[in-house]
């Protein structure tokens, strides 16, 4: 039965996450801690920073690590397949009609009423990441690696994933 959870899990998140990985991540945050409860919120950041850190979709590395943690092997792989299967449906079956009404204004407009979505659905995710570390490690902590990350990659030019990096380190002494 887990492995029909897990199935169902990533197909669902990743079928309603129209946009890609930004849009996917908090409703994947939503069903494996939230409705499953296969992490906590903090392994869950933990994850989702780590997933940033390497290369590739954001997406399918986090199937893949929560399908591994929860399922083993078989569910790692199980979670990377209920990953990428709404997007080979829709590939598939939705492209050529989309790609045909391209011009049209519905579909214009469908695009700009997505990005809003996505902007909200990540601002409540980024709260809810501050509010649990704000409780778990103080507010020293997160000013300190907000503004470390902000003089770093704003005024240095450091690689974003390099800085995740540096504070995945951070935080593993700093246990």
């Amino acid at each position: 039965m887990i492995y029909l959870h897990i199935f169902w899990a990533f197909f669902l998140t990743n079928i309603l996450g129209y946009g890609g990985g930004p849009a996917t991540i908090p409703l994947i945050q939503k069903e494996v801690v939230e409705h499953y409860h296969w992490l906590t919120t903090q392994e869950f950041n933990e994850a989702l920073a780590m997933g940033n850190a390497l290369p590739g979709p954001i997406a399918t590395k986090m199937a893949g690590y929560i399908g591994f943690q929860v399922g083993g092997y078989f569910g790692s792989l199980l979670a990377v397949f209920a990953t990428v299967t709404p997007s080979l449906i829709l590939m598939l079956t939705l492209m050529g009609l989309l790609y045909k009404f391209r011009k049209s204004p519905q579909v214009k407009r469908m695009t700009l009423y997505v990005k809003p979505t996505i902007a909200v659905l990540l601002g409540v995710m980024t709260f809810q990441s501050f509010y649990e570390s704000y409780f778990q490690i103080g507010i020293g902590h997160i000013l300190f690696l907000g503004i470390g990350s902000y003089l770093l990659m704003e005024k240095v030019k450091v690689h974003p994933g390099l800085i995740v990096f540096a504070s995945l380190i951070y935080g593993a002494i700093n246990l």
